[in-house]
């Protein structure tokens, strides 16, 4: 038994055993409204003829990880090797189907361009939306709402119903609602590879001063570049699997290897 270290920081975020399985085929289910809704539509038009599928796939297998407060942890992997799936399950999209995540404080995720905001409503409306599912007052959402349409840059188009926004422009409203209203985590999703590179460096700018501050960002990227400026930490996830976790320069080096390695084997 280990004695207790006192200065230790608090955690954001206790990841024990965390695992999910998916079933392929016509009949998977990925635990969210939409898909209860495409599945009842593809009975609907299966004349009682049902596809099955009995492979089952693993997105992720036994991750284990903490995260101090106040860390922006990068977190990287090729196509499928399990990041989205993790950030949905930390964002309580999905459930685990093996393991816990356990989590300090409010999270804000944004994981794909306009979750979590409705297209008929405008972008005004979508605020204060937003502001209300974490939990905010609306006269604290108020206090805020000139900060968030300045930073995102939208004053000219904030009360347009964001269905006629272009994805561009969800994405700078969504970054400066879960910036500005201040929740204790922040998980995105490789959403700021749209838009423009202004904006992008700008919210990188932004995601170090949230850190600074005592907050937690997870944040999942192929920008490498971004990864070595801004992260303290770097997990690696290789087909569900946690495949390193450490230094950023170290893990990043190692798995931009692990890339060339593997395109010669190709």
């Amino acid at each position: 038994m280990t004695e207790s270290n006192p200065k230790r920081n608090p955690l954001a975020f206790d990841i024990r055993g965390l695992s999910k399985q998916y079933l392929l085929g016509q009949t998977a289910s990925f635990g969210t409204l939409r898909d209860s809704i495409a599945a009842l539509a593809r009975k609907a038009t299966s004349f009682g003829k049902v596809e099955m599928s009995g492979d089952l796939l693993w997105a992720l297998k036994d991750v284990s990880f903490e995260v101090p407060k106040g860390n922006i942890v990068g977190i990287i992997g090729r196509n499928g090797s399990g990041k989205s799936t993790l950030l949905k399950i930390l964002s309580r999209i999905v459930d685990p189907t093996e393991g816990e995540a356990e989590i300090y404080g409010r999270v804000a995720a944004l994981l794909e361009v306009g979750t979590g905001m409705h297209p008929e409503l405008t972008g005004r409306e979508n605020v204060f939306l937003s502001g209300s599912i974490l939990g905010l007052r609306k006269n604290e959402i108020s206090e805020k709402y000139d900060e968030i349409v300045a930073f995102s840059e939208l004053e000219r188009f904030i009360d347009t119903p964001i269905k006629r926004y272009s994805s561009g422009m969800r994405v700078r409203l969504g970054f400066s609602v879960s910036c500005h209203l201040r929740p204790e985590n922040l998980l995105i999703d490789e959403i700021l590879a749209v838009g423009d590179a202004a904006f992008q460096k700008k919210c990188l700018h932004k995601m170090e001063e949230i850190a600074s501050g005592g907050r937690t960002i997870l944040f999942v990227t192929h920008d490498h570049t971004a990864v070595r400026k801004f992260c303290t930490r770097v997990i690696w996830l290789k087909d569900g699997v946690l495949a390193a976790d450490g230094n950023t320069q170290e893990i990043v080096n190692e798995y931009l290897k692990w890339l060339d390695m593997d395109e010669e084997v190709k």
